[in-house]
């Protein structure tokens, strides 16, 4: 035996395989991006339209018996939908917004139609379900006849509508329409 120094072995080890994989795994990675780029249609919005509901009472054209309420700032686009009345209604006055800005948004207007109340829950329960609201409640706590609808806001919250028949007459009714933000849970 030699107690003579020596040095140490060289093995070199080559970067060059691990590297071809990972310059395989970007290039794959750009041929399927062009191929991507090259295929790609785009999204394609569809116009969707109300549908059309037959029988019952017509929707007047204009909705000015709710421009009390209609014209607040608060309303989320998607939820203007429910602005919608019956032909030969008219707005009586009481109209009121309670909050009058402090917190959640609550409007109501006294109306009047030339119809009874089982047609006018009606229309508004076939109209505002094409308009994808959601019937949550029949009659009111005190016997009136009353239906909500319940629809979640562009804004985060969930938003109610409230016909209420409030006085009912030989064709002709008073009732009530009321929207208000919900922050609760129903």
């Amino acid at each position: 035996m030699s107690d003579e120094p020596k040095a140490p072995l060289t093995t070199t080890t080559s970067i060059w395989p691990a590297a071809g994989v990972l310059i395989l795994a970007v290039a794959m990675l750009l041929v399927f991006m062009l191929i991507n780029l090259a295929s790609d249609q785009g999204v394609t919005k569809t116009k969707t339209t109300v549908p059309v509901v037959v029988g019952g009472l017509n929707i007047a054209k204009s909705s000015s018996a709710l421009d009390y309420c209609k014209h607040q700032s608060e309303i989320p686009a998607n939820i203007k939908d429910a602005f919608i009345v019956p032909v030969g209604t008219a707005s009586t006055s009481g109209g009121n917004i309670p909050n009058a800005g402090a917190g959640d948004f609550d409007c109501y207007q006294p109306l009047t139609s030339p119809t009874n109340s089982g047609s006018l829950l009606a229309f508004f329960s076939s109209e505002l379900e094409a308009r994808g609201w959601n019937v949550f409640s029949h009659g009111a706590s005190n016997g009136s006849p009353q239906t909500l609808f319940q629809k979640a806001g562009n804004d985060g919250f969930y938003w109610v509508v409230g016909v209420t028949v409030t006085k009912s007459a030989h064709n002709q009714i008073d009732w009530t329409f009321r929207i208000y933000q919900n922050s609760e849970t129903i």
